[in-house]
Formats: C-alpha cells, sequence, structure tokens
C-alpha cells in the first residue's frame, strides 16, 4: 500500500496536468486560477485513497474499473454546495407573481408543466419551486402532469436532496409559520419536506457540459421552465455562451429562463428576448432554434436597463493582491469612515470551518456559541465576526447581526462581503439611507478590484459580480419606494 502523503504535501509536477482534465470534465473554469484552493480538494482525496502523488492519482482516474466512482468523489469535494430555500426573494417573487402564472395559464389547455433546476446542490431550489407551483395550482394540482427535476454534477448532494431533509440556515428564509406548514420537524433541529412536495420533484446526475457533446440524456428538452443560477460563473465566459445557447434550445418557444442575480451577460440577449421584473431580469425563448455564431458577440457598449448606471471607477488602480490573501489595495475610506487599525492574523482555518460547518448543518446555536469561544482567543479575527453577523441574522436576531458586521468592518475596511449584508440587513430594517450607503461602499471596494477578482467569503462572487448584484439590489430598492 502507497505510503499516506504528508499533511503539508506540496504541489507535484502532474498537477497541472490533473487540473486541466478537473476543467475539461467539469467545466469548472472557476479553478484556472486556484491552484491552492483546488489543491486543497485533491490533497484530501490523496489522503483518503493513500496516494503519494497526482502521477498516481491521474493513474486512479484513468482506470476503466475505479476512474467513475473516484471521479464522483472528486466532484463531490470540488463543487460548492450552499444553498436555502427561495434564495434570492426577487426572483422567487418575480416567478410567483409573473413567470409561473404565465406558464399556468398559457399552458392551461394541456395541463403540463415541466421545470428544470441545473445546479440544485442539495435540493432547495426544485423544493422551493414544488411549493409555489402547489400552491398557485391548489386544487387543480391533481388535473396537471407536473415534472421538476433538480440535476447536479454532485452524486452526493443529490442523495442528500432526495432525503429532503433541511437545517435551520438553509430555511432561513422562511417564517416560522410557513415552515409549520411544508415540513415535519425531526430529531436534531432537522425538518424533512412534506410528502406533497416532495413528489413533484426528482432528482438526477447531470453535466452540463453534455448539453455541448451531443451526451445529454434526450429527456433534457422541452421545459417550460429553466432555473441555472449560480453555476455560470464557474464556467469560461466562452463556455457560458455556449451553455445558455444549449439551455434555450431545451426550452419550449415562450419558455423562461432564470440565471443568477450576478450572472446577466448583454451576449445572452441575442439569444433571447430579456425581460425586466422588479429587482431581476429574466430570458425568453421565441420560435427558432439558435446556432451559436462562430465567435462570441460583442457585448453592446450599454448593459441593459436593468441595471442602474455604472458605478463611479476607482481614483487610482488597485495593487494586485498576494494570492489566497484579501486585496491589500486601496478601500474608500472616505465612504467607510475613520482609520481602522492594521488587519489582525486571521483564526486557523479549522475553526472557521468548524462554525460554518455546524451553521450548514442548521446547528445555529452550537455555530453561535463555537464563534464566541473562537473570538475569545482571537477578539479581532475579521472573519469570525463576519460568520458572527450571518448566524446572528438566521437567528432572527438583527440588532446583534449589526454590531457584528459593523465590528467587521471596523477591523477591515476593504471587506465588501460584511458592508454588502450590512446593506441588506439596513434595506430590510427600512433605513434605505444607511442601507444605500453600505451597498455603495461594497461596490466602491468592489470597484478598486479586476472584474475576475474572487470576493473573499463571496460563495464564488467575483468583483464583478457583486457590482452588477448590488445595482440589481438598489434598483429593486427604488422601485419599491416609487411604488410606495
Amino acid at each position: 500500500m502507497a505510503a499516506r502523503p504528508a499533511p503539508g504535501l506540496p504541489l507535484d509536477a502532474s498537477f497541472p496536468r490533473l487540473k486541466s482534465l478537473v476543467i475539461e470534465r467539469t467545466g469548472h473554469f472557476y479553478y484556472q486560477d486556484k491552484d491552492d484552493l483546488l489543491w486543497e480538494r485533491v490533497r484530501r482525496r490523496l489522503q483518503a485513497t493513500g496516494l503519494r502523488d497526482c502521477s498516481q492519482y491521474l493513474d486512479l482516474l484513468r482506470n476503466p474499473a475505479s476512474g467513475p466512482v473516484e471521479w464522483a468523489r472528486l466532484e463531490t469535494e470540488i463543487t460548492i454546495g450552499e444553498t436555502f430555500f427561495f434564495r434570492y426573494a426577487e426572483q422567487f417573487a418575480a416567478l410567483r407573481r409573473t413567470i409561473l402564472p404565465e406558464i399556468v395559464e398559457r399552458k392551461r389547455p394541456e395541463r403540463r408543466l415541466r421545470i428544470w433546476s441545473a445546479g440544485c446542490a442539495t435540493g432547495a431550489e426544485p423544493y422551493s419551486l414544488a411549493i409555489l407551483v402547489r400552491q398557485l395550482l391548489g386544487g387543480e394540482l391533481e388535473n396537471w402532469r407536473i415534472g421538476i427535476v433538480g440535476t447536479d454534477i454532485n452524486e452526493n448532494f443529490l442523495a442528500t436532496a432526495r432525503q429532503a431533509r433541511f437545517g435551520k440556515w438553509a430555511l432561513r428564509s422562511i417564517p416560522p409559520e410557513e415552515r409549520a406548514e411544508y415540513f415535519l420537524p425531526m430529531e436534531r433541529e432537522q425538518w424533512q419536506l412534506k410528502p406533497e412536495f416532495r413528489s413533484l420533484v426528482r432528482f438526477e446526475k447531470h453535466n452540463l457540459l453534455s448539453l455541448l457533446d451531443g451526451t445529454s440524456p434526450l429527456q433534457f428538452t422541452e421545459f417550460d421552465l429553466i432555473l441555472c443560477r449560480n453555476v455560470l460563473i464557474y464556467f469560461h465566459p466562452e463556455t457560458v455562451n455556449q451553455v445558455v445557447g444549449a439551455l434555450r434550445n431545451c426550452l419550449l418557444d415562450d419558455g423562461w429562463m432564470l440565471v443568477g442575480h450576478a450572472e446577466p451577460n448583454p451576449s445572452f440577449s441575442a439569444m433571447m428576448q430579456a425581460v425586466s421584473l422588479p429587482g431581476t431580469v429574466a430570458y425568453r425563448r421565441r420560435s427558432g432554434e439558435y446556432q451559436a455564431p462562430d465567435a462570441p458577440p460583442e457585448a453592446p457598449t450599454q448593459e441593459p436597463s436593468v441595471w442602474l448606471p455604472k458605478l463611479p471607477p476607482p481614483s487610482s488602480p488597485p495593487r494586485p493582491p498576494d494570492r489566497g490573501t484579501r486585496s491589500s489595495g486601496p478601500s474608500p475610506t472616505k465612504a467607510v469612515g475613520a482609520k481602522a487599525p492594521a488587519r489582525p492574523a486571521q483564526p486557523a482555518g479549522d475553526i472557521l470551518a468548524a462554525v460554518r460547518a455546524k451553521a450548514n448543518a442548521g446547528e445555529l446555536a452550537a455555530a453561535d456559541a463555537l464563534a464566541r469561544k473562537a473570538l475569545v482567543d482571537e477578539p479581532l479575527s475579521v472573519a469570525l465576526h463576519f460568520y458572527q453577523g450571518l448566524i446572528s441574522q438566521a437567528m432572527k436576531r438583527p440588532a446583534e447581526a449589526e454590531k457584528a458586521f459593523r465590528r467587521c468592518i471596523y477591523l477591515d475596511k476593504s471587506f465588501a462581503m460584511a458592508h454588502y449584508h450590512l446593506g441588506l440587513l439596513l434595506l430590510a430594517d427600512g433605513r434605505s439611507g444607511p442601507g444605500r450607503r453600505a451597498m455603495a461602499n461594497a461596490a466602491l471596494i468592489a470597484g478598486t478590484l479586476p472584474d475576475d477578482h474572487a470576493i473573499t467569503e463571496g460563495d464564488g462572487l467575483t468583483a464583478k459580480d457583486l457590482r452588477n448584484l448590488i445595482r440589481v439590489h438598489l434598483q429593486a430598492v427604488t422601485l419599491a419606494e416609487r411604488r410606495s
């Protein structure tokens, strides 16, 4: 048996070949410039298999007997599955008020509805859709043929999704009275979706790249609605256009598509009709089949009207950040207040990982206690204050969450996600002015970074993604204020 690698095993000469193979197979261009992040996940598989280096691991992946099983395990390691019910309230409002009612009315003669949730992770998105569909159809449901399919490349996510059991963290956007309506309480602060909603959804493994090489199963066609949210950010820009074009061809005429809040692209309007809805943009397929151009189309000089005007550029170019650390470039000190102390060292990764793990499992009280205990030893930890804010927000303690986010900002004014979440909290509390300023601060910080720079604790968001996301939120606030 091969010796197990040491915990600090360095990158070896075969890692670039392995990385290229991973990106080619999964489309996760996200890892192109994140060797340290990918290596951490590969190293876990080396330790689990007892292999010495990437060369031996490549042999394992290429072995017809062992390769398929090991690929599934590696894909489990490298995919990100943070999700919760009714994520992005503006999009679910658009689904409830506009998109699903239009589909139902148009399809009423045949009483057939097909929905695809691509990149569904552990199932919160397709199950959220099932709740909406059942609410919308009511007593008519039994006369309809409903098919909601959730797909992901990660088989472990799909196995979890089929159990339909979730912790409080995944249900944090659902009020207690509605939670009792949709879910059955289980042991250890877990909740299971009721059978009448689960029965509308099935789960299958599917790689979106199979749409491009002709290997996608034939049943992935003729959908009325496709959601592909927070998946495209992991692909190469050229692959994104190809995948969106292929998804468009999986829709029926007049079918709808939603992408993530930060993912709309002007080139999508060449494939489908862009529809501006409050707080978001949706796309519709019109008649005919989309043919991908030989070269990616040039983006229009102006962005779609759903976005607000571009924020002012930074006054000076940013300094390139050190690999694996937050940018030390200029921050908008005039926007965010007085000078903060020098940035402290971050706590050990295993502490943060434990806090995240508890929160993701729905053990909010345990996650909160662990974060508080860690802060006794690491009182200047920016990341721990940030997660304490997120956890306090999920536990319906907005005052504590606000204090935690403000402490985080005091320690590190360039921490964009703390400004962003503080802005969301203030806007939800009706404090429009402070909320807008917090959002603007986050956008200004993102403006000092290259477009493709990954935002710290941003769940895959780049600087450009965050700026676009903030524009959508601010536009939703403006529209709401105009109506009131």
